[in-house]
């Protein structure tokens, strides 16, 4: 299965816990992430209870790859849903690869201030992909 860098990114996924430690803890992960190449840039920001993280700018690669694989409009989709911190400290949500129109379940780590690890498995922790988003601001 081919992984560009943008659908890692998604898979890196990014994101947030209900109720009051979703504000202590959303905030943490709230704000502008691109992935290493720089192709995708998402904001992450509360959606219902949990966080999201939504396209807001996509290399014209990513956009491509993105339409082969069926997603027409990139910048606009939402990668990251619904992500809820757990006791683990780990985040848990759906990602959205477009580059192959899929949605798996995904974890987000926060590693740092400035950085977010994503991982996505096809199914019960096999075919696993990371990726590692850097904040923008």
């Amino acid at each position: 299965m081919r992984m560009s860098p943008m659908p890692i990114a998604m898979l890196a996924a990014l994101v947030a816990i209900a109720g009051p430690a979703a504000a202590q803890n959303g905030p943490a992960l709230a704000g502008i992430w691109r992935n290493d190449a720089d192709s995708v840039r998402i904001r992450i920001a509360p959606c219902g209870q949990g966080l999201c993280g939504r396209v807001i700018a996509a290399s014209e690669k990513a956009k491509a790859d993105a339409a082969a694989g069926g997603t027409d409009q990139l910048v606009g989709t939402e990668l990251f849903h619904d992500f809820r911190r757990e006791d683990d400290g780990l985040w848990y949500g759906e990602v959205y690869v477009p580059d192959i129109d899929k949605t798996f379940d995904g974890t987000l780590e926060l590693v740092n201030r400035d950085t977010i690890v994503g991982k996505g498995c096809l199914f019960a922790g096999f075919g696993c992909k990371t990726q590692s988003w850097k904040r923008v601001r």
